[in-house]
């Protein structure tokens, strides 16, 4: 078909955590450039399904963006070639025809493999379970609306807010740290009245959690807000530490 693309795959097979993955390469054909890439993969399961072999697991959900389900590394880079954009955005127009193309699950220890290109990242809400959240009363809807609250206040809990969760900023990091996405999950409550009351308890106790489940440190690479879909800031990394350290001064004591 004219215009259409003829493809090699190098794809991460892996049957489970415990099993020694590695990577088989498949040949698709005939793949359209406004076919998503997801859907390219799903071509390439429906050939592996006639023939009678295991289709290749990869996770997602909304493919609209929403939900950051759909974690791929394509090329060595987080959710392929573009920025600012998740995998099932991305588009095969954005390759060639006859290019090779690499595709692997996200590297962290935190986020252990499941199958193939599917990786557990039940850590990420194990660490908003920590405190990621607000327990107190705020009153009614009409009541918290009387809140005043400045539109700079407002604009940098809405751009935290904006973080997906889908683990890019780990799978970017050279060290596997999970501060851009604690950092914004910290972050939209720290700036809000609403989120006053526990702060300091929060920031403790979701720092904690993530240290206890195996992420590493920044090192202040940039890599994760490079990768984010996103675009959460880096400033939020900032804020967290200035967040964190105003917590133990005021000696707040978390229980674990």
């Amino acid at each position: 078909m004219s215009g259409n693309m003829n493809l090699t795959l190098k794809i991460w097979r892996q049957a489970n955590a415990n099993a020694v993955g590695g990577f088989v390469t498949f040949n698709v054909k005939n793949i359209s450039p406004d076919s998503s890439f997801l859907e390219m993969l799903d071509i390439l399961n429906e050939e592996l399904e006639v023939k009678g072999l295991d289709p290749v697991a990869f996770e997602h959900d909304c493919r609209e963006g929403i939900c950051g389900a759909c974690s791929l590394v394509i090329n060595g880079r987080p959710h392929g070639p573009l920025d600012k954009i998740t995998t099932c955005q991305l588009h095969m127009r954005h390759f060639k025809d006859g290019d090779t193309i690499w595709i692997e699950p996200w590297r962290a220890k935190a986020f252990p493999i499941i199958k193939d290109l599917v990786v557990d990242r039940t850590s990420f809400d194990k660490i908003i379970q920590a405190g990621g959240f607000i327990s107190v009363d705020t009153g009614g809807v009409p009541d918290a609306n009387a809140i005043l609250i400045s539109k700079e206040a407002i604009e940098t809990a809405t751009d935290a807010a904006a973080c997906i969760g889908c683990g890019a900023c780990v799978a970017a990091c050279k060290n596997a740290s999970a501060m851009l996405f604690v950092s914004a999950k910290v972050s939209q409550f720290a700036v809000l009245p609403q989120g006053q009351p526990e702060r300091y308890q929060r920031v403790q106790a979701m720092v904690k959690k993530m240290d206890e489940l195996g992420f590493g440190s920044c090192t202040n690479t940039y890599a994760c807000e490079a990768e984010c879909p996103k675009g959460i800031s880096v400033r939020n990394i900032a804020r967290l530490n200035r967040e964190y350290f105003n917590a133990k001064l005021k000696s707040e004591n978390v229980e674990a």
